[in-house]
């Protein structure tokens, strides 16, 4: 991992935790040529979900924020797992998307999702700058309040 992203990880007191196995037939990240793909993940800490419920009626915007941030953690695990533990070869988070349990008045999902995208420009400066989406889902898996894929360029 480079020193910078170290650096910044402690700085803001982030521990990278084992990338999280998948839970049906499907592959935690996919690499082809200069592009890794991130699966879906979600706001897992400790080996459970987190942050459960609806966006709006169950979880309010900040609790759903720190849902984003759990998956951006899980999304560097996933990064840190594909790379052989070195996060200093992302060159750059092309994009995420971000997929929000919510009810249907509610109209904040990319305030949701900011909690994640500040997470990932925070820890990897200006190849953390990405496209996004921010979208409102019935439902989520478990029951997950927050749910982000990302895709990104690599060395």
């Amino acid at each position: 991992m480079s020193a910078e992203i170290e650096t910044r990880l402690n700085e803001l007191g982030i521990v990278i935790p084992q990338a999280v196995a998948p839970v049906a037939n499907y592959v935690p990240y996919a690499i082809t040529g200069s592009t890794l793909y991130i699966s879906g993940q979600l706001p897992i800490e400790s080996g459970k979900v987190a942050v459960t419920g609806h966006v709006g009626k169950d979880v309010d915007v900040a609790a759903a924020q720190r849902a984003a941030e759990l998956c951006a953690i899980n999304i560097l695990a996933q990064a840190k797992a594909a790379l052989g533990g070195d996060l200093g070869r992302i060159r750059r988070l092309v994009k995420i998307n971000g997929f929000v349990a919510s009810v249907p008045e509610f109209t904040e999902q990319h305030l949701v999702i900011n909690g994640a995208s500040n997470l990932l420009a925070n820890v990897l400066g200006e190849a953390g700058k990405h496209a996004r989406a921010a979208v409102g889902m019935a439902a989520l898996p478990f029951n997950a309040a927050v749910e982000i894929d990302a895709i990104l360029e690599i060395a």
